[in-house]
């Protein structure tokens, strides 16, 4: 599988800014999370924002969390009841 290549200036420059295994605080941290839930409400999963930022999945799962949003569920099929058109 191939992956997309980075066209966006703004993607590679937070991938530049946050480089692996530096600290994200204060004003950056913030923008960070705001980017991050803006971009998982539209529809990005976590794995794919960890891989645009240089960022862990556990990372990303924790800012979204701290963030207040609501993470989606898993997906795939379920056991429930089947719903009655």
């Amino acid at each position: 599988m191939r992956r997309p290549e980075r066209t966006s200036h703004e993607e590679a420059r937070v991938a530049e800014t946050l480089k692996k295994g530096s600290r994200v605080t204060g004003a950056a941290r913030d923008k960070l999370a705001a980017d991050l839930k803006k971009k998982y409400d539209s529809g990005a999963s976590i794995r794919a924002l960890a891989e645009e930022t240089g960022r862990s999945y556990g990372f990303v799962h924790r800012m979204l969390s701290e963030s207040g949003v609501t993470l989606r569920g898993r997906g795939g099929a379920t056991r429930g009841k089947k719903a009655t058109a």
